[in-house]
């Protein structure tokens, strides 16, 4: 869906699976600042809105994610996946409960494959799903925010900001009162600062929770039957993931950064050397200059010089190998 944000002046459309919201208000390294300083929201309004309600809404859930939401506490916000059979992530759910309704936003267009895998598994519980992104907008205030929520707006709280669930007839009102608005661009910056994964992006068709850190914040390992917890039980106690999600500073006299799938590479073997990764986001920063997030190879040496691309990078450790 398109924002009416992007009538905001300096207002530049966001590409690929992010379309429909601005990439930047015109200012990238000025509204990364805004943000870091707690200041300005996000439009979030092209992600995928869902609801849940119903009596066995938790009870429902808790047997379908990969996160214990049984006993969720009206009000926190958890995160949890959807696995394949084989334990391959296939979505990621931002969830909280009001009370009535537990809310979720999740990646852009994935919400359809999600409802129609909620409605196949909904049996005789007493739940019923429901897509609500026509009706309801993602907005995000930073970490650090003193701007009071408008009244009855389902709030979701986290050390990275508050999600906003705002009503979308709202969103042009929202943004004159609560602007400046900061672009996607922006926000991707710091959740690459935070190494902070995302579906579609930091996952393949294979990626395992364990080879992008959500083990603890999106799988919790003591919690009853789901699919795919045979993986994730396997590796959790016998084995390794075979690849492992780091942090990359990128060479910052290139002009151009790697884009999304760019192989990797130690910088020892030379441009023929195999391939050891890929990256799977890169932005600019306004403190760090160019970075990433990638996948690599688990036995990557933790100081092997890296090259991406043609870029040089240089590697933090995300999950441990």
């Amino acid at each position: 869906m398109k924002s009416p944000l992007l009538s905001l002046p300096g207002a530049v459309p966001a590409e690929g699976v992010d379309e429909g919201v601005a990439a930047h208000y015109g200012d990238l390294f000025r509204e990364q600042r805004a943000l870091a300083d707690g200041t300005g929201f996000v439009d979030l309004s092209h992600r995928g809105v869902v609801t849940v309600t119903g009596e066995d809404r938790l009870s429902w859930l808790h047997l379908l994610l990969t996160q214990h939401v049984s006993d969720l506490p009206v009000g926190e916000a958890t995160e949890a996946l959807v696995l394949s059979a084989h334990g391959h992530i296939e979505h990621a759910l931002y969830l909280v409960d009001d009370g009535t309704t537990v809310w979720a936003h999740v990646e852009p267009g994935t919400q359809e494959a999600l409802l129609a895998y909620l409605e196949s598994m909904k049996f005789f519980y007493r739940v019923e799903v429901a897509d609500r992104t026509a009706d309801f907008a993602v907005v995000n205030l930073p970490a650090g925010s003193i701007a009071e929520v408008p009244e009855g707006v389902v709030v979701r709280e986290t050390a990275y900001g508050r999600d906003l669930f705002l009503p979308r007839a709202d969103l042009e009102s929202f943004a004159a009162e609560y602007g400046p608005a900061a672009g996607l661009l922006a926000h991707e910056a710091l959740r690459v600062e935070h190494h902070r994964p995302r579906v579609g992006f930091e996952t393949d068709h294979r990626t395992i929770p364990h080879e992008l850190g959500w083990i603890g914040t999106a799988v919790h390992l003591q919690k009853g039957c789901y699919r795919g917890q045979e993986t994730v039980a396997r590796v959790q106690n016998l084995g390794k993931p075979p690849r492992r999600l780091v942090f990359l500073h990128l060479d910052g006299s290139e002009v151009h950064l790697p884009v999304h799938g760019t192989e990797i590479r130690l910088a020892d073997e030379g441009p023929d050397g195999r391939k050891i990764g890929f990256v799977t986001t890169s932005v600019r920063h306004h403190e760090l200059g160019p970075i990433a997030l990638a996948l690599v190879k688990r036995n990557v040496p933790l100081d092997a010089r890296l090259v991406a691309g043609e870029t040089a990078a240089a590697q933090e450790v995300v999950v441990e190998p």
